[in-house]
């Protein structure tokens, strides 16, 4: 769930890298409430089968959309790619699973470095 909440906190962070852990468990969140929201609008007549969406679910959509744009950009960066490769079908997520490159890169530090200085100083 921290991953989450990080993730929609740099909602307009399209610099830098992303962990694959970052990536991922964002995803896993969004599909679980994205699933909630859609049994919340059939529950209380909000899904319109016609369109086949609901209300919930589209305003959700809409207000995650900017934040996993963002992430995937970021994700990319971390395997020393550039985010315009978020466009590209079945390579992406061939990508978004490739472990980032150790060390810093043209996009920046290490996220994984980041992560364990920051625990270290917690520990001083």
């Amino acid at each position: 769930m921290n991953w989450y909440l990080i993730v929609l906190k740099k909602y307009n962070v399209f610099t830098g890298r992303a962990r694959r852990s970052e990536y991922w468990y964002f995803a896993l969140f969004n599909f679980l409430n994205s699933i909630l929201m859609s049994l919340t609008d059939i529950t209380f007549g909000m899904y319109n089968e016609e369109t086949g969406y609901g209300l919930l679910g589209t305003i959700y959509g809409l207000v995650v959309l900017i934040p996993g744009i963002a992430v995937a950009i970021r994700r990319m960066h971390d395997v020393g790619k550039s985010g315009w490769f978020i466009l590209i079908p079945i390579y992406n997520l061939v990508l978004a699973v490739t472990p980032g490159i150790i060390g810093e890169n043209q996009y920046g530090s290490d996220p994984k470095d980041e992560a364990l200085n920051a625990h270290n100083n917690l520990d001083k």
